[in-house]
């Protein structure tokens, strides 16, 4: 596992209250979510799951993945059955091919592991990332060029082997800590 990372949001979580706090799922989430053809749910990078809860107030079995102890934690104390939380490493964690029907990245850029998130989906899954990218706009001082997307970075991980649902840059949500310009994508596996 990744040490340094596990340590560093460990003690995020611990510190930023505002982090534990319930929040909406992503904006965009909800317009896409209507048009998955499953209930099988894989949200990446959860936190404490904002997303992941949405989901599995519809129905769907959602598995958590997040490198925070902590995190993670607070979401199992919100007692939802159909969430399952796994405490990971993303670098090393394999995810099974063809197996969920909507994934789900959000607030979370790994180039690397797009790849595999999209292989991990069934036919007529959905893929729904949504994440920072580089922009005069944005407030946050110390973001780190290699987790901001470029200009429509996003559409150039997937081929015709995928519909795109839908595309968008836009200003992240009010209740987040730093206005920040952002990218979302769903593309559908054909």
């Amino acid at each position: 596992m990744a040490l340094n990372d596990k340590i560093k949001w460990d003690k995020k979580y611990q510190e930023t209250a505002s982090l534990t706090e319930d929040r909406n799922p992503s904006e965009k989430l909800i317009k896409i979510v209507e048009k998955t053809k499953g209930k099988k749910a894989l949200d990446v990078a959860s936190g404490v799951g904002r997303n992941s809860i949405y989901l599995a107030k519809l129905g769907f079995d959602v598995l958590a993945l997040d490198i925070s102890k902590v995190a993670l934690e607070v979401l199992n104390s919100k007692g939802f059955s159909n969430i399952s939380c796994e405490l990971v490493d993303l670098d090393e964690y394999e995810i099974a091919k063809n197996s969920y029907d909507l994934i789900v990245m959000t607030n979370f850029l790994d180039r690397n592991i797009i790849p595999k998130l999209s292989n991990a989906l069934k036919t007529d899954g959905i893929l729904f990332i949504e994440t920072y990218m580089e922009d005069e706009i944005n407030e946050k001082p110390s973001s780190n060029p290699d987790f901001l997307l470029k200009k429509e970075e996003l559409k150039t991980f997937f081929d015709d082997s995928f519909k795109l649902l839908d595309y968008e840059e836009f200003l992240n949500e009010e209740c987040e800590i730093y206005r920040m310009k952002k990218q979302f994508i769903a593309v559908q596996k054909l």
